[in-house]
């Protein structure tokens, strides 16, 4: 957790651009081996796929900048998976999704400093309504933790005015790789999009064998 507010952290960087990429580039490093660290060693980043993989349908949520953090998510989910579907708290559409929420649904929601209010209110009522809800947080102690039923915990720690978002878009993509590689269908799926790219011409550079669009040969097996 960053615990130094934004105007401070502004105010202690150093004098020249080169010792503050330095001390930036330091601290992603540690963030990032931290948190990649403490995932492995708990499981729950593995057990965030399983469950994600295993829903019946999934929905993944942010507010403020979180919000980016959601729309990643939900984009290389969706690649390899159906009935993913990113929202916003608060609109008439997750009114909707509140009135519909059934056993088999899973909300993601990204809840970090300083913890939009609206995100909170939505998974609480999400997990009352009877969903399941994993949390990515940056503190343990958090609201969004307390009421999770997988907590996935990144560091933010940062020596910008900006908290760190290093940790969190690498958790990102790992829980989004797991969750793919274990779904049925997936690699069908991206082949799919694949084709459907190159003949709508959607792409400047459209993808082929062996693209992004492809499951990762070290995770690669019988997904048709």
């Amino acid at each position: 957790m960053t615990t130094a507010s934004p105007a401070p952290r502004h105010r202690a960087r150093p004098s020249s651009a080169a010792d503050l990429l330095l001390r930036v580039a330091e601290r992603e490093r540690e963030n990032l081996s931290r948190t990649l660290d403490a995932l492995s060693a708990s499981g729950t980043l593995e057990l965030a796929a399983q469950r994600v993989t295993a829903a019946r349908r999934r929905f993944v949520l942010g507010s403020d900048k979180s919000a980016a953090y959601a729309a990643l998510l939900a984009t290389d989910l969706s690649a390899g998976m159906s009935n993913v579907t990113l929202i916003e708290a608060g609109t008439a559409r997750s009114l909707d999704v509140l009135c519909d929420v059934r056993a088999g649904d899973v909300l993601v929601a990204f809840s970090l400093r300083r913890y939009a209010r609206r995100t909170l209110t939505f998974a609480e009522t999400f997990k009352r309504e009877g969903g399941m809800v994993i949390g990515i947080t940056d503190d343990p102690g958090t609201r969004l933790a307390a009421l999770s039923d997988v907590v996935v915990v990144v560091g933010t720690s940062s020596v910008s005015h900006a908290d760190s978002p290093t940790a969190v878009a690498a958790t990102v993509h790992i829980l989004a790789t797991l969750a793919t590689a274990s779904a049925k269908g997936a690699r069908r799926r991206l082949d799919k999009r694949a084709d459907l790219a190159r003949t709508l011409d959607t792409y400047e550079m459209n993808t082929a064998a062996g693209s992004p669009d492809t499951l990762p040969t070290t995770l690669r097996r019988d997904k048709k």
